[in-house]
């Protein structure tokens, strides 16, 4: 979906992306699905950016939004201008849990960015609860805006089940407890090619370059 970025414009401004996270597994996901683009893609810590910006919207997108205009404003006042901000919000809707944990996905049980504590507040949560009604889905929204505010907005949505209890080691997040159906194993027992075909961020930065490769 675009909101005010105009064609003509985005030849211009699309000189580096930042992007507005300090989660290490997230960067690496995003720089490996951008791959194909060949523009530059820098991190925070890359851009030498020490911002904390607090979730308190009420959607992903709303995250989402806000994350990429507090960066904005500060690559503003410092004095950049040839630059993109790509901010993301995703997170785990299960429908048993009316949608828990959301857009608070990432601190469920309190402290932000501790998987093994959310993981375990999960299970705890659906303790006894039958497949039948383990359904969830993981969403992410995306929103790439440029030193104006205008911006392109995309979204990414994938159904799983969730596990009784952890499996292997690997991935993020919920990876180890969502189970995804059509290939018979959780998110952590994909390997990352596999993932980023099926994930909802694979499937939102796959709209996202539909929308933009023609324009860099």
């Amino acid at each position: 979906m675009l909101c005010g970025l105009e064609q003509e414009g985005i030849n211009n401004i699309m000189k580096k992306i930042i992007l507005a996270s300090n989660n290490i597994h997230k960067i690496n996901e995003i720089k490996q699905l951008l791959k194909e683009i060949s523009i530059e893609i820098s991190s925070l810590k890359d851009e030498d950016i020490d911002i904390d910006v607090i979730e308190d919207g009420e959607t992903f997108k709303e995250n989402a939004k806000k994350k990429a205009s507090e960066i904005v404003d500060f690559l503003k006042k410092r004095g950049d201008n040839d630059f993109v901000v790509m901010a993301d919000d995703s997170g785990l809707e299960v429908d048993y849990l009316k949608g828990e944990p959301g857009i608070y996905s990432a601190r469920y049980a309190g402290k932000h960015g501790n998987d093994k504590e959310n993981n375990e507040k999960l299970l705890e949560k659906l303790k006894g609860v039958t497949k039948d009604n383990r359904e969830a889905k993981f969403i992410c929204e995306i929103i790439l805006m440029d030193s104006d505010k205008k911006c392109l907005s995309v979204k990414g949505e994938v159904k799983g089940i969730i596990l009784e209890e952890l499996s292997e080691e690997g991935g993020f997040g919920y990876d180890p407890l969502f189970y995804y159906e059509p290939l018979k194993k959780s998110f952590s027992e994909l390997d990352q090619e596999d993932k980023n075909k099926v994930s909802h961020r694979g499937i939102a930065l796959s709209r996202l370059k539909n929308q933009i490769k023609d324009f860099i």
